[in-house]
């Protein structure tokens, strides 16, 4: 006999499979709908914050300390002299730059040991149908959604690189000529100052990441360390290169009688302040949180009930999409007058350390 399901989750990334044991924990019955292709080389790395680490550890998924290393400190740097420097003092970390690869395992161990999530290889009838299918959703439109994109002419193309001086467990970014480039440091809780492993992202106009990921491996590497002024010294490559393309995305409606979306299925932000996972998480989270503090009288289907989800949910994703896209925006503009007024007002910024604070408490998700 069929095992009867109170939600289906139609998508196994990583939102997908941290909400399915958010939602077990909630003792439903959850269906996860797991169409991935077998795991290849990965060379993608998220920065997650406070929150983000505070979910996952409460369904037992953080990684172990080599593979999620903690970021102590903080450079942006304009196209000039502008240049802002962020600390985390008394805190752990500003953020967490953790292998995909590392915590995809550790959720799907976290999966082995939860019997009220079922693995399905096609969507199942369900009172609640959560789409967790990403940016490239095919059931979205099923619900009649419209997904409003904007692309913006750009890819982001990522790699791993050793580096010739220490990282010191600071996260480096550069906007210049309309590109943004940020090194992130790898190796671990316990890398000490001695590691050399970061990883690139870099959003380039989309004929440049054509080039970058068919050159040399040496072009490439002399490429990313002029980019980045030298800042760790000569660089290598040390992975497999690879690129997709960035937009900024939302989806007109997130809820509706029986159904609700989640992560990219619902939006997307650049990734220039690397917030679209830890966005997608706190979506988990509140859902979670909606459907544990519904009447005893709601399904988990309920319209209105969902609707304070997504009511929860948008103000912050929208702020967020705002301040990402004023910046690429703002960076994108390569006249002298746009060039002197941006690192005018990141020289001001640099110099007001309660705001800086402000941001760092922001973007940390801290609860």
């Amino acid at each position: 006999m069929a095992t009867v399901l109170d939600v289906c989750i139609r998508g196994a990334g990583i939102v997908g499979r941290s909400l399915a044991l958010l939602l077990a924990a909630e003792r439903l019955r959850v269906g996860l709908v797991d169409l991935q292709p077998a795991p290849g080389s990965d060379v993608r790395a998220y920065a997650l914050n406070a929150a983000s680490r505070q979910l996952l550890e409460s369904v037992r998924a953080w990684p172990d300390e080599a593979h999620a290393t903690p970021v102590l400190g903080m450079e942006v740097h304009g196209d000039e002299d502008g240049t802002v420097h962020f600390h985390a003092g008394q805190s752990p970390a500003l953020a967490w730059i953790v292998d995909v690869p590392a915590l995809e395992q550790r959720l799907a161990e976290a999966l082995r040991f939860q019997p009220s999530v079922t693995t399905l290889t096609a969507p199942a009838e369900a009172a609640l149908t959560i789409v967790c299918e990403g940016r490239a959703s095919s059931t979205r439109a099923d619900f009649g959604v419209e997904y409003d994109i904007r692309p913006y002419g750009q890819h982001a193309v990522a790699a791993r690189l050793r580096s010739e001086r220490p990282h010191g467990h600071v996260a480096r970014q550069w906007f210049a000529n309309g590109e943004v480039l940020a090194l992130l440091p790898l190796g671990g809780q316990t890398a000490g100052e001695g590691a050399h492993d970061v990883a690139l992202v870099w959003s380039v106009q989309q004929e440049r990441s054509e080039r970058l990921l068919h050159c040399d491996a040496q072009e490439f590497a002399t490429l990313v360390s002029a980019a980045s002024q030298q800042a760790l010294g000569s660089l290598q490559l040390a992975s497999e290169r690879a690129a997709w393309p960035l937009q900024l995305a939302r989806a007109d409606r997130w809820t509706g009688p029986g159904w609700a979306l989640a992560g990219d299925a619902a939006h997307t932000v650049h990734p220039l302040a690397g917030q679209g996972l830890n966005l997608g998480l706190a979506d988990a989270r509140t859902l979670a949180q909606v459907l544990h503090e519904r009447e005893y009288w709601r399904g988990v289907g309920d319209p209105k009930l969902l609707r304070r989800y997504e009511r929860a949910r948008k103000a912050d994703v929208l702020s967020t999409g705002a301040v990402t896209d004023g910046l690429q925006q703002l960076f994108a503009q390569d006249h002298a007058a746009w060039t002197a007024f941006r690192n005018w007002g990141m020289r001001g910024f640099e110099a007001a350390s309660p705001l800086k604070s402000w941001v760092v408490r922001q973007a940390a998700g801290r609860l």
